[in-house]
């Protein structure tokens, strides 16, 4: 009888190891992945400070309002709420002016509409001024077969031409 190679066992058992952490492992790292982090929700929330920053970037060491809310919001995503129930629970105690972008219903979609329709507006007008300007330009009053340089008055051409002789 053969004696088992102790290189084989070693390798066997660090083979059951790696195939065992990874089993445990990738389940735990798919549930943290999916919990948005504190930074991810204080990115949605503006700061109260008056910074103009978002609670995730204010640069205020010791801020009054993003210190604390971020803990708020540690607390709140530990205690399994989600990233829009903790946005609805900051909304609906400071209001709409919390959020660091308008949502999407109602009143605030004029805030995502209207840029974009004033610029759509804004483009057609100057393209309906820049065709009017240019049709006034190619209608001037002229008789069929005539160029524009024959609409000058005769006696005003001759000036020109006896003064460009003499300068020339």
């Amino acid at each position: 009888m053969t004696q088992p190679n102790p290189q084989h066992s070693r390798l066997g058992h660090t083979a059951s190891a790696i195939v065992l952490i990874l089993a445990l492992g990738l389940p735990m790292v798919a549930v943290c992945s999916n919990r948005p982090g504190v930074d991810a929700v204080a990115e949605g929330l503006t700061c109260q400070c008056g910074c103009g920053l978002t609670v995730a970037n204010c640069n205020h060491p010791q801020c009054e309002f993003a210190v604390p809310a971020r803990d708020q919001i540690e607390t709140m995503l530990d205690k399994g709420m989600s990233h829009k129930e903790v946005l609805a629970s900051f909304r609906a105690k400071y209001g709409e002016k919390i959020l660091s972008a308008p949502t999407t219903e109602g009143f605030n979609l004029v805030a995502w509409i209207m840029p974009f329709a004033a610029l759509f507006a804004g483009g057609g007008l100057i393209f309906f001024a820049f065709g009017r300007w240019s049709s006034r330009r190619s209608s001037v009053d002229k008789k069929p077969g005539e160029t524009v340089g024959e609409t000058f008055d005769p006696a005003l051409r001759e000036k020109l031409e006896e003064t460009l002789k003499e300068d020339f």
